[in-house]
């Protein structure tokens, strides 16, 4: 079977609004590249029809893939899917919201061939799209991992990117439970560039990135990546500490001063503060135990349910796959016989 020159990653939960502009939009720059592809749609256990829709337009698109994955594991894990069993050079992965315009790629795909690069990320040059309160938030969130990761992060770089095979494999050697490919990918240093575009408004459906998910993305880069929030126990420790100290100083002045010094309010709230102290800071160790007794217990990130290449698990990757259960009669009859 022929490889195809480039493997379009696109994950997808509850998108059948979306899917056929999708296509309407997609198909059109992938068929004038002039390159061998492959789209390789994730299904991250939708509840709607969208893996039934998908399965319709492979009919009259055969470089239409679709993986199923057996229940939701997250935005992540279906990339991580998606990227494991990918097949091209070059690997895209974009949303299916069309936020990220699809006609961006082309432009990708020749700045990597032509300057032999490994990673071309798509920066958002205008989120005139987005609330105030987003674009605040994410003003937030690229700083923070910018000083976690360093100015090799872009601005406004998301999940719309590009990487060489070289680069797919490098990340697949990475003994990651919780990748969070923005901090990886640019942590791993390989050339990159960037095409800038003006990030668009959904074109229909609902957004799969609502701020409780962005909270939860926020917290898995910075657990998962760097040890930094250990030493906010010090720090803590420090100021309560000191805190103490300015509270005995003033009740021994009091003291000497013959005052009346009440008490109960000065030890209320040291109490009070060492007390939120300890309960953030055994907050953090018990976040980071719980990471480590994730990556013991060694438990994929994702389970395949079907990949329409193959309609079988491919034998390579064990770790990944859940075996079909077979109906009871089944089982009964191979015991009898």
């Amino acid at each position: 079977m022929t490889e195809p020159r480039l493997t379009v990653v696109i994950p997808m939960y509850n998108e059948e609004a979306v899917l056929p502009l999708l296509v309407a939009r997609l198909r059109p720059v992938l068929d004038g590249l002039g390159r061998t592809y492959e789209v390789l749609a994730v299904d991250d256990g939708s509840r709607d029809d969208t893996a039934a829709l998908v399965t319709l337009m492979r009919a009259n698109w055969p470089q239409l893939r679709l993986v199923r994955l057996r229940r939701n594991s997250g935005h992540q894990a279906a990339l991580t899917a998606g990227l494991h069993r990918s097949r091209g050079d070059y690997v895209v992965t974009i949303d299916a919201d069309l936020q990220d315009p699809p006609e961006v790629i082309a432009q990708m795909l020749d700045l990597a061939e032509e300057r032999d690069l490994d990673i071309v990320y798509g920066v958002r040059g205008d989120r005139a799209s987005d609330t105030a309160f987003k674009r605040g938030t994410a003003g937030l969130y690229y700083r923070l991992m910018r000083s976690i990761v360093g100015k090799k992060m872009p601005y406004g770089a998301g999940d719309f990117r590009m990487l060489s095979r070289a680069m797919v494999d490098a990340l697949r050697g990475l003994p990651e439970q919780t990748p969070v490919y923005r901090l990886l990918v640019p942590w791993l240093g390989f050339p990159s560039g960037e095409v800038t575009y003006v990030r668009e408004k959904r074109a229909a459906g609902t957004s799969k990135y609502p701020l409780g998910k962005m909270i939860k993305l926020t917290v898995d880069s910075v657990i998962s990546f760097t040890a930094a929030p250990l030493r906010l126990a010090i720090w803590l420790g420090a100021v309560g500490a000191l805190a103490c100290v300015i509270a005995a100083v003033k009740v021994l002045w009091a003291y000497w001063q013959g005052a009346v010094v009440p008490g109960w309010t000065s030890l209320s709230l040291v109490v009070l503060f060492l007390g939120a102290c300890q309960l953030i800071c055994l907050g953090l160790l018990g976040e980071y135990v719980g990471r480590i007794y994730q990556g013991i217990q060694g438990r994929p990130a994702y389970f395949i349910g079907s990949d329409s290449l193959t309609d079988a698990a491919e034998p390579d990757e064990p770790d990944f796959v859940e075996e079909p259960v077979r109906p009871r009669r089944a089982q009964g009859a191979a015991r009898r016989g």
